[in-house]
């Protein structure tokens, strides 16, 4: 006899409601914006044009360049102890450049120096020529040894590790010509500061991602916690947690937010709190719905005839039970936290310079918006589009997924 069951039927929920999300394109489409950005702030400075801390590198000179702007810098060795940082280190803060880099139009050799004449902005041969030895654009070069020339023409000096270095101007010239020589191009220009745009962008998709993600879970800590607890007891503790509930969210939620975060201060740690603390009651509340509603059935009643504890019944039974609800609320609630976190920053009371936000990115440059430079203010609005737009289409992707009237039709069908 021919097996007439449903090959849907012999399969999990869980591995059903992923078939359904992967059938709306939609939300496959925003999965994958959220994950090349979950990449780009792992990665962060690895992928950055400019990985110094906070891509905060300026070169005044170069003020709001156009996008695909190109210019030749010398970089000149720092007379300093060499940085040693680990990938880890840079991974997480960035990494100081161990040179600094000046703008040039133009540069040529006399002697044992390099001359060069420095970027302006204006025409070649505008700019202010500068004079620099050879020997201390390639070496950090401890200056309290002697330094001196010698009768065959070579130079003699110690680095900042005492290492005794001798060279010729020839081999300077030739190491100059080769490694600090270097163009760069700014693939979306330069902000106000002569900073490259597109790392700053970069860099704030980790801030961006970073709030959102403490936040949400700080919110579902307490919001779990308070709604199981609320739903489960009932009485005069759901009482008190209701209560409690409704004071919180008859305050405007951007009101709250900034009266938290003058509470507690400016600063990218707070800025998690501030919002983590203004977006529990929704999921307090989806949680509470769901446990009243769970609390008296079947599988309840019979953990308490087994003897299970409150705690047990709570966490392992009921909770798990009520989590398609809350995971969609929290895709929701991360759009929020981007949102807020950008407003903040534009007000000035979020994560505070030189760190890059997308919110202060727009406060520092929304003047431009009337003159020839707009992209400076849109580009990272639309970063902020882009994102909330993500989490928004997956937790409606979510929704319909986990839906259990979609999972009847589906597997009807």
């Amino acid at each position: 006899m021919a097996n007439t069951k449903s090959p849907n039927k012999s399969k999990s929920l869980s591995h059903q409601a992923w078939q359904r999300f992967k059938r709306n394109n939609i939300a496959v489409v925003g999965s994958v914006i959220i994950l090349i950005s979950i990449m780009v702030a792992i990665l962060g400075p690895l992928i950055q044009p400019d990985s110094t801390p906070s891509a905060n590198e300026m070169a005044l000179q170069l003020t709001t360049k156009k996008p695909g702007f190109t210019v030749n810098t010398l970089k000149v060795t720092k007379n300093q102890d060499e940085i040693s940082v680990n990938i880890f280190s840079k991974l997480a803060f960035g990494e100081p450049r161990p040179y600094r880099e000046i703008p040039i139009y133009d540069y040529w050799f006399e002697g044992e120096n390099i001359v060069v004449e420095s970027y302006t902005g204006l025409e070649i041969n505008n700019g202010i020529e500068a004079r620099y030895n050879l020997a201390d654009v390639v070496y950090s070069i401890n200056f309290n040894n002697l330094f001196k020339r010698t009768a065959d023409g070579y130079l003699e000096f110690y680095d900042f590790e005492g290492n005794k270095i001798r060279k010729s101007v020839d081999e300077l010239i030739t190491e100059i010509e080769m490694n600090h020589i270097v163009t760069r191009k700014y693939w979306l220009g330069t902000d106000r500061f002569g900073r490259d745009l597109l790392s700053r962008l970069l860099a704030g998709t980790r801030v961006s991602l970073s709030v959102g993600f403490i936040s949400v879970i700080i919110s579902l800590l307490l919001g779990v916690l308070l709604g199981a607890l609320a739903g489960f007891f009932r009485g005069w503790v759901d009482d008190l947690i209701l209560w409690f509930i409704q004071v919180v969210w008859s305050i405007p939620t951007l009101l709250l937010v900034i009266a938290i975060t003058f509470a507690l201060g400016k600063g990218f740690w707070q800025i998690f709190i501030a919002v983590g603390l203004s977006m529990w009651p929704d999921i307090a509340r989806i949680v509470r719905g769901q446990i009243l509603s769970m609390r008296e059935m079947e599988f309840v009643e019979a953990s308490r005839a087994l003897g299970f504890s409150n705690f047990r019944i709570i966490t392992r039974h009921i909770l798990p039970n009520t989590m398609g609800p809350v995971i969609v609320v929290s895709a929701a609630n991360f759009a929020t936290a981007i949102l807020l976190e950008a407003g903040l920053s534009f007000l000035g009371i979020g994560a505070q310079p030189p760190m890059p936000t997308w919110g202060g990115m727009i406060k520092d440059h929304y003047g431009y918006i009337i003159v020839d430079a707009a992209y400076l203010a849109i580009l990272p609005g639309f970063a902020i589009m882009i994102m909330v737009l993500a989490f928004v289409l997956v937790g409606n992707g979510l929704r319909d997924a986990l839906d259990s009237r979609s999972a009847q039709i589906s597997s009807s069908a």
